[in-house]
């Protein structure tokens, strides 16, 4: 039974109509239904951002570069975030999230612990490892050996490069028997194929991509993405006219006028002053 004092999720408008899995009631109370899509042959990829009211994922600054700050380490969100974590299989995430995070663990329990026991046991129900598959993807292979991910023998995790990085990262990593590595083209590292040997060989069904920006644009640039949940803040970020820019929630990726990516909207809900919206690219 989820424990979190947490208000529920107030329901703005759900049009979802697919069949799959759906929620226990305790977190049904929570957050409402959302139901897992099932796919032959590959994953079910899903997304998790939270951008500013003026459309920044990152306010990019020392102590402050993740989504926490954004949201305002806003209670909903990082409970949505605990869901979304307990229901992958595997979650990928970009070499410089990582960077920016080293402290940082991609469970579920991690993000949300006042309500784990309801998220272990909700991984637990439907058949998943007790910990998500942790899935780096890098061109290089520059991996930042000290993250707390790597300090964690029980994590298994993956790290999707091209030829030259994957011997990069077993040279700083290699005595780490938890760490596997895949090389996935020469210059860049095919999504699409990372997708599949992840399906074939690593039994993963459920993925979540939590970025960052550069990752999220090759994801659409490779139509391997089918949904996003994408919290609105109300808090606003702005941009510096020196020094590093506040990145979008796409980078490395434009799109010419008629031939932009678009989504079907799946549903609304709110807390408070923030929006939480999910929407499908398939």
């Amino acid at each position: 039974m989820s424990r979190a004092n947490l208000t529920p999720f107030e329901v703005l408008w759900d049009g979802d109509d697919r069949s799959g899995q759906s929620l226990p009631p305790a977190l049904q109370a929570i957050y409402g239904d959302w139901r897992l899509p099932e796919f032959a042959g590959r994953p079910y990829v899903y997304s998790n951002f939270v951008i500013s009211h003026d459309g920044r994922i990152s306010f990019n600054m020392p102590g402050a570069a993740g989504g926490g700050p954004v949201s305002d380490f806003n209670t909903h969100d990082q409970w949505l975030m605990g869901l979304l974590r307990a229901r992958a299989d595997a979650i990928l995430i970009g070499d410089n999230t990582l960077r920016q995070e080293p402290d940082h663990i991609w469970t579920a329990e991690a993000i949300c612990p006042q309500d784990a026991p309801a998220l272990t046991a909700l991984r637990l129900a439907e058949g998943r490892q007790p910990q998500p598959l942790q899935v780096f993807a890098s061109l290089d292979g520059a991996l930042a050996t000290d993250a707390a991910v790597f300090r964690q023998p029980s994590l298994q995790v993956v790290v999707a490069t091209t030829k030259s990085g994957a011997v990069h990262a077993r040279n700083l990593l290699g005595h780490l028997p938890q760490v596997h590595y895949l090389a996935l083209g020469d210059t860049t590292c095919d999504l699409a194929a990372l997708m599949e040997t992840l399906f074939q060989t690593y039994h993963v069904r459920t993925l979540l991509c939590e970025g960052g920006p550069r990752l999220y644009g090759s994801l659409l640039q490779a139509e391997q993405l089918d949904d996003e949940f994408l919290t609105h803040s109300p808090l606003v970020l702005g941009s510096p006219a020196a020094g590093p820019a506040r990145p979008g929630m796409v980078e490395g990726h434009a799109y010419l006028p008629g031939a932009a990516p678009r989504v079907r909207l799946l549903s609304v809900r709110r807390a408070g002053d923030y929006l939480f919206v999910r929407s499908s690219y398939r």
